[in-house]
């Protein structure tokens, strides 16, 4: 593994201000840990708001000078962040799989997306543009124009550590305000290993921030009078009071929660097919994403065929460490998130889940400390069953049956969150019904996992997103600006 060199000569991992890494200096902190072998990687040090203040002053001063650049002097260093993303591709994704615990395709397809993300901010000249009206009164004209606001934040979740930084990052620079992130304090090395190529690639001092911390830090942010707005990824309850906290200190906040999607397959689907993208997407990444679909709603017809699929499927999958190119399902992030899952597991069998395939006794030769659980699958769950209402978090799936495609989407509109769904079908007709009927953000037809490319927004509705404006796309450009509007006439003229 290539070790940050940001990280301290004492393993402690530091913070990014003013173009310079500093040690935290507030109380507390925690080890990172491989997940697949227990061994310490790195200390994080928690900041103190002493820290938080600093970065967040010397992110408001650089703003005004970076505010002022033309905007094609502003995506230069994207250009440059991209060229030196690819460069280090490989090596990042490395540091993501021991770090976290994914696989090595999961991990560089994550660098991937983040990279994709860089190439749409380079095209903020085209995206930030406002709009013109000539004559729009007598002898008045009229635009509107973008302007930035200041300094942003962003609070990012253990599960995507080097992409959902980049959801944000590219976008709030490129419309010419400053950034401020705090990483996950589970998973912070890929974060500071993209900060030393920010270094790299010609931003001025201060214009891009990196504070590591836990809660207290979380709150520094949200309540400092510089910031002016605040995006979050995470759990659905630390979503909602990120929402509200930040909301309450006069900040714009974009909070994604949690997710409980559902793959809807009816009987004129492709079985094979469906069984085998249920599996990919219920179980990779271990079920560590918002975007795993981990309730299959099948109909009747089709159910009992359906379910010896994917369980056929599911048990060719490989549980090992992500560095091995055959495993299929990595570790979980720590021990005490495993422990959460098999929680979860029994809770099912408990209230009379039919327990099809038990992941909890998987054993990996080599790793006896890592943290991992097989896939694990129940049939005939119920709507009111807790691994249908909550956001199990692991690989977990459950299979139920229903009558037709409106009961599937009753059984979606039931759930307290509106993250992601996906259809497998034959038939256009139900593909246009599940469009306009399902109360979801991001939906997908014949397709596992409905994740939006970076020029599009990503979705979420109900308990899944609080907020207005969401990650990624167009809603970027409108979250990290502000239009001004100019009203001109020359009566002379």
């Amino acid at each position: 593994m290539v070790r940050p060199t940001s990280v301290a000569e004492t393993g402690t991992v530091r913070n990014y201000v003013g173009g310079e890494w500093h040690a935290p200096s507030g109380d507390g902190g925690r080890d990172v840990v491989d997940p697949a072998t227990g061994e310490r990687l790195a200390r994080v040090a928690f900041s103190s708001p002493d820290d938080v203040d600093g970065a967040v002053r010397t992110a408001t001063e650089a703003f005004e000078e970076w505010s002022a650049r033309p905007v094609e002097e502003r995506i230069q260093p994207l250009f440059e962040l991209k060229r030196l993303l690819e460069e280090h591709h490989d090596e990042l994704a490395e540091l993501l799989v021991r770090e976290h615990g994914k696989t090595r395709g999961e991990a560089a397809g994550e660098i991937r997306r983040g990279i994709e993300n860089v190439e749409v901010a380079c095209g903020i000249p085209s995206m930030m543009q406002g709009g013109t009206l000539l004559d729009a009164a007598p002898e008045i004209d009229e635009s509107a124009v973008r302007k930035p606001l200041g300094v942003f934040a962003a609070v990012t979740p253990f599960n995507f550590p080097a992409m959902i930084p980049l959801w944000f990052l590219p976008y709030a620079v490129a419309t010419g305000n400053s950034f401020v992130l705090k990483p996950s304090e589970q998973d912070p090395l890929v974060a500071a290993r993209i900060f030393e190529l920010i270094d790299r690639a010609g931003f001025p001092d201060g214009v891009l921030g990196l504070v590591n911390g836990g809660v207290d830090t979380v709150n520094a942010l949200l309540e400092h009078d510089g910031v002016e707005g605040v995006s979050f990824v995470g759990s659905t309850p630390v979503a909602r009071e990120i929402y509200e906290t930040a909301a309450a200190n006069g900040k714009r906040v974009q909070a994604q929660g949690g997710a409980k999607n559902h793959i809807v397959v009816t009987e004129t689907a492709d079985l094979d097919f469906a069984a085998e993208k249920t599996v990919s997407s219920a179980f990779a990444c271990a079920g560590e994403r918002c975007l795993a679909n981990d309730v299959a709603v099948v109909e009747a017809s089709v159910y009992d065929e359906f379910v010896d699929r994917v369980v056929s499927v599911a048990e060719t999958q490989v549980v090992g460490s992500g560095l091995d190119p055959d495993t299929d399902i990595g570790a979980l992030i720590s021990p005490e998130h495993e422990q959460r899952v098999r929680e979860y597991i029994e809770t099912a069998i408990d209230e009379g889940a039919e327990l099809l395939l038990d992941g909890r006794d998987v054993s990996v030769d080599g790793y006896e400390e890592g943290n991992f659980l097989g896939p694990t699958l129940f049939g005939n769950v119920d709507p009111e069953m807790t691994i249908v209402r909550e956001e199990v978090f692991g690989p977990v799936l459950g299979l139920t049956s229903v009558a037709d495609l409106e009961e599937a989407i009753g059984v979606l509109d039931r759930s307290d969150f509106g993250n992601a769904a996906s259809l497998f079908t034959g038939r256009g007709a139900d593909a246009r019904t599940f469009r306009h009927e399902t109360d979801v953000g991001n939906l997908a037809i014949n397709a596992g996992t409905a994740a939006p490319m970076a020029f599009f927004h990503f979705g979420g509705r109900k308990d899944s997103f609080f907020g207005d404006l969401h990650a990624q796309g167009e809603d970027m450009i409108h979250f990290y600006t502000d239009k001004t509007v100019y009203i001109e006439r020359w009566p002379d003229a």
